[in-house]
């Protein structure tokens, strides 16, 4: 059970540090992020209890943002934070590592568009059948 706890954990980190590379200068606020957290693990078969996710992430932003060279960092405006650009080294690595994952690879091969019949198209031109 410990090891599911752990990698629930690491999970969130992932996801957390994912949102905040994506917000922009203002930061997002806690009750935000954990919605997005929650909204990305919620699943057919499972729901994670909300206050949990809440509790992790706020102690998460807090645990992370103590000192002027943490990862992440206040805005300034209660309960909103975002990634440390200035003081931080590894919220730059950060920024770059998540850039190079959401790069257009051109050497991919294209999507082909879907060519499958449409059961429910009402252009039925074919006039070889008997009317009933």
């Amino acid at each position: 059970m410990v090891i599911g706890y752990c990698f629930c954990n690491k999970m969130y980190d992932e996801q957390i540090l994912k949102i905040l590379s994506i917000v922009d200068e203002r930061g997002i606020s806690v009750s935000a992020l954990t919605k997005h957290i929650f909204n990305q693990n919620c699943t057919f078969f499972f729901q994670p209890d909300l206050q949990e996710i809440r509790q992790y992430v706020q102690q998460y932003l807090l645990r992370n943002s103590k000192s002027p060279q943490s990862l992440i960092e206040s805005t300034g405006r209660r309960g909103y934070y975002r990634l440390n650009m200035q003081g931080s080294q590894d919220a730059r690595q950060l920024m770059l590592n998540f850039r190079e994952e959401t790069i257009d690879h051109s050497d991919e091969e294209p999507q082909h568009p879907d060519q499958s019949l449409n059961l429910f198209d009402n252009d039925f031109s074919d006039t070889s059948q008997p009317d009933c």
